[in-house]
C-alpha cells in the first residue's frame, strides 16, 4: 500500500518537473522519495495530500493525520523544517 501512495503521491507531485526534465536542486540533499519516508514515519500520519518543489528551495508537503487535521510543512532537501520567518 505505501508504495502505491509514494507512486501516485510522486506522479500528482511532480508532474511539471517529468515534463520538462528538471529535478530539484537537491547539493548535498535527499532524494524526494527520502523526504517523503520521513514524514510517512511521523507517529500521527494518515496520508499525503501533496507534495511539490518550490522554487525557493524547499519541498511543500501537505498531510492528514489520523484525526483528519491537515498538516502543512516546508522541508529543506536535507531534511530539516523551513522557518519562514
Amino acid at each position: 500500500m505505501k508504495k502505491t501512495v509514494l507512486i501516485l503521491g510522486l506522479m500528482v507531485a511532480f508532474p511539471a518537473f517529468a515534463q520538462q526534465g528538471e529535478r530539484p536542486k537537491q547539493e548535498n540533499g535527499k532524494k524526494p522519495s527520502e523526504i517523503l519516508e520521513m514524514i510517512e514515519k511521523r507517529p500521527d500520519f494518515a496520508r499525503l495530500d501533496k507534495m511539490s518543489w518550490d522554487d525557493d528551495g524547499y519541498y511543500e508537503i501537505v498531510y492528514r493525520t489520523n484525526d483528519k487535521a491537515k498538516v502543512e510543512i516546508d522541508i529543506n532537501p536535507a531534511g530539516q523544517p523551513v522557518d519562514h520567518r
